[in-house]
């Protein structure tokens, strides 16, 4: 979803109330407005305004931030044709985050950049206050008080992109806390409630791994949530009867050639359990790795159970059941191995 041009011309009424007072000239034009009109209305002292080329307020006071939001969205979904010449556009970044109600972000009314997202095809300049930031892919949103948003992870990243090419960590206008912060509310379930698999892929996608900062703070996210699988994992062990695994230890074949670190292993069984897998590496040489020790364990039939912290939560007794019947069947022709407690 992205918000697009009403195709079928609502009243006048109708789309003002719709669009919190925010219309574009084609859509005037479309209801039968001609330009001199809305020219004579927008004059000083008159009962409409001009917010951004081919967009105005029809009223006299001041634009909320809502009004500014939807100014900004209507701005880039349009253009200035036709009724039926309407285009994709969703909100992205900090505007996305305060619309989201981010603590950790300023609120809505000290926002005043906003930074839409459109296809890269599209040939629309930044106007005012809003930024326009193009992709080569398939616009996605969410509907956030009616305005189309970007999903919590693109925002973030999308955020964190322009901190960085505005030079704020470099002048300290935002700092390691802040970073921090905003990366724990997007993944925390009472926040954005994103997956932290996505928004790593964002990340990632977005190559702001380079900024040392940002990678720190990444580090600092992704390893809390891995402990924070942990536990909850180990509790589910007990719960499930279960004895209780090694944590960390070190799997060699009888030479010293080395397999593979698994994140708990059951040596009597020979089943070993991988907790957030994808999250424990952010570079590629590093994820090949971790496959790598996967792979290996699996060849020499050491059973590896997989599993996520989104499906922990989501699933926990399907998860038990799963570890207690990968415990009953064991490993399978496994090669014997050395096991290095840490």
């Amino acid at each position: 979803m992205s918000y697009q041009i009403p195709q079928q011309p609502a009243s006048l009424e109708d789309l003002a109330r719709l669009q919190q007072n925010v219309v574009t000239a084609s859509q005037l034009r479309a209801r039968g407005v001609p330009a001199r009109l809305v020219s004579e209305h927008c004059r000083s002292g008159g009962p409409w305004q001009r917010l951004l080329p081919r967009v105005y307020l029809l009223q006299e006071s001041a634009p909320t931030p809502e009004q500014r939001m939807w100014a900004a969205l209507l701005y880039a979904a349009q253009n200035g044709r036709a009724e039926d010449g309407r285009e994709g556009a969703v909100i992205t970044g900090a505007a996305a985050l305060a619309l989201y109600g981010f603590v950790s972000m300023p609120r809505l009314p000290a926002v005043l950049g906003v930074e839409v997202l459109v296809p890269r095809q599209r040939r629309l300049r930044d106007a005012g206050q809003v930024r326009i930031r193009r992709t080569e892919r398939e616009l996605e949103a969410r509907s956030v008080h009616g305005l189309a948003v970007a999903p919590v992870a693109r925002a973030v990243a999308d955020a964190i992109r322009e901190w960085t090419e505005q030079g704020a960590f470099e002048t300290g206008q935002v700092g390691p806390g802040l970073l921090r912060a905003v990366l724990r509310e997007a993944v925390a379930e009472r926040g954005g409630g994103c997956d932290p698999a996505e928004l790593l892929a964002e990340l990632v996608e977005a190559e702001l791994l380079v900024e040392p900062r940002v990678r720190a703070a990444v580090d600092e996210l992704l390893a809390a949530q891995r402990e924070s699988a942990f536990a909850k994992l180990l509790e589910l062990v007990v719960d499930q009867g279960l004895p209780m695994p090694l944590t960390g230890a070190e799997l060699r074949m009888r030479g010293g050639t080395y397999i593979a670190v698994p994140d708990l292993y059951w040596p009597e069984a020979a089943v070993a359990v991988e907790v957030d897998s994808e999250l424990r590496c952010v570079s590629e040489g590093e994820a090949a790795w971790v496959r790598g020790g996967q792979h290996r364990m699996e060849y020499l039939g050491v059973r590896v159970v997989y599993v996520g912290s989104s499906r922990l939560a989501a699933e926990r007794e399907l998860v038990g059941g799963e570890l207690a019947q990968a415990y009953e069947l064991g490993g399978e022709d496994v090669v014997e191995l050395v096991v290095t407690e840490r």
